[in-house]
């Protein structure tokens, strides 16, 4: 009798246990079901672990001391691509002296480089995306040292080409400098840092014009191009202070990385990161070009190609074709001096040697001021008018400078032609760079950059032929390529699909 009253209270309990269950749960559900779907997402927040993205990071980290560390050291490597490039217009003149060439093995100089150029960027984009870009750009240093430094020892023309084309692989490999810049800089911050990178590059330009006032006349060409390296030297050793992306880092699966660098990062600018753990997920296929011309990209990516092609085209043409009308005096001046009247032409001699005087050297110094002049107009079109309309405008700009340097005008009226149009041709190769920087996720950011500057070499390889070559025939028939490529661009430009004005950089496709 006792157990069976011992076995019925136990009963009992565990029924009277079970209920209580039961009404604890269905007050749960029920409270649950009372409660807003804002005060329901918040207290679903509150249980799970907080977390940010690498976009939040960068934003929350804002701009500070890293960002002036960067742009300084990132925007020198913009002083030895633009040594390089402008060391051919400089050069020219000297080699042609030296082992007596034709217009065309003149030309052929630089559209060797390009070709060359435009092989490596393919190249090193696809490594960029796959192993980093730190170790591209600190690689593509080393080598513009060494082969530069060759270059001053070349016996023979032929020489000359293959030493050069090797340097040609250092400008592409510098190029994903650029890359590297943009990945760290929020969105906010990137319409007025990167136009700034002008400076450097019209640095370079300087630094090479000054060596061949000052040291082409006293010690030669060869010379000069042994004191071009000096920036790659000293680049070598700033460059162990900038850090691989961390946007690469977090594609690559590289997530503790990607902490080390921000946390870095976020010491240096004084602030801290949002609370939580940076969450990302990995990107497999990077560095797949494929994806360049996926439906999603496939417009961009062949507008944005033949935007390179003219991009290139029509600053390197502008460059040579200064060069050209000062070397050969195919100015229409209205007050020339007696030297600059005599004209110059591959008809009246397979060979001539004319090095360029000290005015010619002021008048291509005076027209490097212009890639930095206008930089307030440059930033002012990026933030008021965004991307795409920036491109048409310069285009169009470009075309009408390219066509008023056929007009007869005095010394310094050219000399201001000049200033403007490299003002606005380099204007757009800023807006071209920002653009395809921030269109392309960071998966095929830097082949996507590979492919629109091998592009672009496609144009510098052709504007030589048309700006030394085609120059000595007819001046005008010589500039209207130039002018026509940049129309039809600012048409093309406006089918351009995305604009990128203060939109997020994109991880993944």
């Amino acid at each position: 009798m006792a157990l069976k009253c011992s076995s019925s209270m136990k009963t009992q309990l565990v029924n009277a246990i079970q209920l209580q269950e039961v009404e604890l749960e269905e007050e749960i559900n029920t409270s649950s079901s009372n409660n807003t779907p804002a005060e329901a997402a918040e207290a679903k927040a509150q249980t799970e672990p907080k977390c940010y993205t690498m976009e939040e990071a960068v934003e929350s980290i804002g701009f500070g001391h890293f960002h002036i560390l960067l742009f300084v050291i990132m925007g020198s490597a913009n002083i030895v691509e633009a040594m390089e490039i402008m060391l051919l217009a400089v050069v020219s003149p000297e080699i042609r002296c030296e082992w007596h060439l034709e217009d065309w093995q003149v030309a052929l100089v630089s559209t060797m480089v390009f070709l060359d150029f435009m092989v490596c960027g393919v190249l090193c984009g696809y490594v960029a995306d796959k192993y980093g870009r730190w170790k591209v750009v600190f690689g593509g240093f080393i080598w513009a040292s060494y082969f530069s430094l060759l270059t001053s020892f070349s016996p023979s023309y032929g020489w000359f080409i293959f030493l050069r084309c090797m340097v040609g692989c250092d400008v592409a490999a510098t190029s994903q400098g650029f890359v590297l810049k943009t990945e760290f800089i929020p969105a906010k911050y990137r319409a007025f840092l990167l136009p700034l990178a002008s400076i450097f590059w019209m640095l370079g330009s300087m630094l090479i014009i000054i060596l061949g006032m000052t040291v082409v006349p006293t010690m030669g060409w060869r010379w000069m191009i042994c004191f071009s390296i000096i920036p790659s030297i000293i680049l070598i050793g700033l460059f162990m202070f900038i850090p691989e992306s961390a946007r690469f880092q977090v594609s690559a699966g590289n997530i503790q990385g990607a902490m080390s660098t921000l946390n870095w990062i976020a010491r240096m600018n004084g602030v801290t990161l949002p609370e939580g753990e940076l969450r990302e997920p990995e990107v497999t296929e990077r560095g797949n070009a494929v994806t360049l011309i996926s439906p999603a990209f496939r417009r961009t990516s062949l507008l944005l190609w033949y935007s390179w092609f003219v991009a290139s085209f029509s600053y390197y043409g502008s460059v040579l074709s200064s060069s050209e009308l000062l070397e050969k005096n195919l100015l229409c001046m209205t007050d020339a001096d007696p030297e600059h009247q005599i004209k110059h032409n591959q008809e009246e001699a397979l060979c001539y040697c004319i090095p360029f005087n000290m005015a010619d050297y002021q008048t291509l110094l005076i027209s490097c001021l212009g890639e930095v002049a206008l930089i307030p107009l440059n930033i002012g079109l990026l933030n008021i008018f965004g991307r795409k309309p920036s491109m048409a405008i310069l285009q169009v700009l470009s075309a009408i400078f390219f066509m008023l340097v056929n007009i007869c005008t005095t010394m310094f009226g050219f000399t201001v032609l000049l200033f403007l149009l490299r003002s606005v041709v380099s204007m757009n190769f800023n807006v071209v760079y920002i653009y395809t920087a921030e269109v392309y996720p960071t998966a095929v950011r830097s082949i996507g950059m590979g492919f629109c500057t091998s592009f672009s070499r496609v144009g510098g390889m052709i504007a030589p032929f048309i700006a030394q070559v085609l120059m000595s025939k007819s001046v005008i028939l010589a500039l209207s390529p130039f002018a026509t490529a940049c129309v039809i661009c600012a048409v093309g430009v406006a089918f351009l699909p995305i604009e990128t004005r203060g939109r997020a950089l994109l991880q993944d496709a």
